[in-house]
């Protein structure tokens, strides 16, 4: 058994199983024994080595893995992106991250071409650390802008786990051990207008929304439903909140997501992909209104990020911009999309008791199961078969599949051959869980997440002891 050292130096080079296991115990002994479990049962506790591309290889079995999910849409330009890496080695030899308040080139620059690539009149550029803090960022600019409290989400939204982006989230799963949070939120029902339309009222600051709902399910908003609340918001003077986080720079197969709807909003939070993952970046776009330019102009650090703007996230920021324009990549989304949701909804037709719906836009697209635990089981079945993807916290029965934006057709073909095999195993194993399902209070426990780590950690265990790998 190798000690600490070499186990915590080893995460750069092929490993043994010996020297995997010790890694595992130091996770669960200083992080978080939980989440191994939890990824251990999926065949998801991988430990990454040569990532590049829309893959990463496996440290111990060697096997490359495609990578469609991302880290929720964080890899849009690729995994270890050669260009964006030498744009922050560049930054490394003459910058460090600056003063917030200083004023810079890097910062600049970087708000100069997100002004000229947003949609509509969204001129104004504010920074952040990360997405929670985009969207707290975003929250509090529409309070003090209108000098209201009242924000209205969407049921089953994400907005991220600090104060107000927390309290936005539509769904108990993340917030109840918290509570009580921010006062002042309502939910209504996503695509529901008529819902928004009654919470809405002159105490109302913001309405805020994902263009598609993304932890919930990838659900996308209809163009619809977006140009009513933009009427809304103008009748009522309420802010209209974009949370672009994961739909931004081009993963719906528009730069923008709202593109789709032509709908621009009062502010947009940009965050994930914005990094090139590689550097720690996020922005919020702002209209120029008067409401929001007297506030800004009376209070001009009413949101303070130490991280948010830094130098060397700007440089960085900047080349991934240029990256997705040169390469125009929200094209190649809107393409391998359609050719990975065509692929899945024929598996739909072909299997109809295991898929339900298959939904998106772009490379955001997702597979709703017919059962909850379908979810955990797929996830199991694609990691067998090189593929790494995971389902929706917010929705276990849904698989998002979120490559990055730079895949091609070779890669692609490979992905949807994974994913053919991976329904065709998990299809053996469904005789007898359907059959369970029909026993009354059996599928509620085929549904609890606690049951299904449970058993695929228990079923993890006797591939291990019989020696049968994926």
């Amino acid at each position: 058994m190798p000690n600490a050292r070499t186990a915590t130096e080893s995460t750069d080079r092929r490993i043994s199983s010996e020297e995997k296991a010790e890694i595992d115990a130091l996770f669960a002994r200083h992080i978080n024994s939980g989440q191994l479990k939890y990824l251990r049962s999926a065949h998801l506790d991988v430990l990454e080595i040569e990532r590049s591309g829309v893959r990463f290889t496996d440290s111990v079995s060697g096997k490359r893995m495609y990578d469609c999910f991302t880290c929720a849409g964080a890899f849009n330009v690729s995994r270890h992106n050669p260009l964006i890496m030498k744009a922050l080695e560049e930054a490394l030899d003459d910058l460090d991250l600056g003063s917030y308040d200083l004023l810079s080139a890097p910062k600049l620059a970087l708000a100069r071409k997100l002004s000229s690539l947003a949609p509509g009149d969204l001129k104004g550029v504010l920074f952040a650390a990360g997405g929670g803090d985009a969207i707290d960022c975003a929250i509090k600019l529409a309070r003090g802008a209108t000098g209201r409290q009242g924000i209205i989400a969407t049921v089953k939204a994400y907005h991220g786990h600090t104060g107000f982006s927390l309290s936005a989230n539509g769904k108990d799963h993340y917030r109840h051990y918290f509570e009580p949070l921010m006062p002042g939120f309502s939910f209504a029902p996503f695509n529901d207008l008529e819902a928004a339309r009654k919470l809405a009222s002159d105490k109302t600051a913001a309405i805020i929304l994902e263009p598609v709902q993304g932890e919930a399910g990838i659900f996308p908003a209809t163009n619809e439903y977006l140009r009513g609340l933009r009427k809304i918001c103008d009748e009522k003077g309420i802010i209209l909140i974009f949370d672009e986080i994961q739909t931004g720079l081009g993963r719906t197969g528009k730069l923008f997501a709202c593109e789709h709807s032509g709908v621009v909003p009062d502010i947009m939070a940009l965050s994930k992909s914005l990094s090139g993952a590689l550097f720690p970046s996020a922005a919020v776009l702002y209209r120029k209104t008067p409401i929001i330019t007297d506030f800004l102009n009376r209070r001009p650090n009413f949101h303070v990020s130490c991280g948010g703007g830094s130098d060397i996230a700007c440089r960085v920021s900047l080349k991934v911009l240029e990256f997705i324009e040169e390469n125009r990549l929200w094209e190649n989304a809107a393409r391998m999309g359609a050719r990975l949701k065509g692929a899945l909804e024929d598996l739909m037709r072909e299997n109809p008791k295991i898929v339900k719906e298959v939904r998106g836009l772009g490379l955001m697209v997702g597979i709703e199961y017919c059962h909850e635990f379908m979810g955990p089981m797929m996830s199991e079945a694609l990691g067998r078969h090189n593929v790494w993807a995971a389902y929706s916290g917010n929705a276990p029965q849904v698989m998002r599949f979120m490559v990055p934006l730079t895949v091609n057709d070779q890669e692609m073909d490979e992905i949807i051959a994974a994913i053919r095999a991976a329904v065709k195993d998990m299809k053996s194993l469904l005789p007898v869980a359907l059959l369970a399902a029909k026993i009354p209070g059996v599928l509620k426990l085929l549904n609890s997440e606690k049951v299904q780590v449970a058993t695929f950690g228990f079923l993890r265990r006797i591939e291990e002891l019989t020696g049968k790998k994926r």
